[in-house]
């Protein structure tokens, strides 16, 4: 499994992260340290909210979904 550090600032860069998420054929979950929801569902991402760190959890390799996770890395 993979994990990486996230924060999203506003809906386009939401919609871009679920954009890449759903070209993905593994699963890909985020978590706020209290809920974990599917990282293709742009309604529970919108529903963590703007300015939060999030951890992104996935077990495959896109590189285009790599390139936006590295977009939005928190260090």
């Amino acid at each position: 499994m993979n994990e990486k550090v996230i924060k999203l600032a506003d809906a386009e860069e939401v919609c871009d992260f679920v954009r890449a998420a759903g070209r993905c054929d593994f699963d890909i979950d985020i978590t706020d340290q209290s809920a974990v929801i599917d990282a293709k569902s742009i309604l529970g991402v919108m529903g963590f909210g703007m300015q939060k760190r999030l951890i992104v959890t996935y077990g495959g390799e896109d590189v285009g979904f790599e390139d936006v996770l590295r977009k939005y890395a928190v260090a």
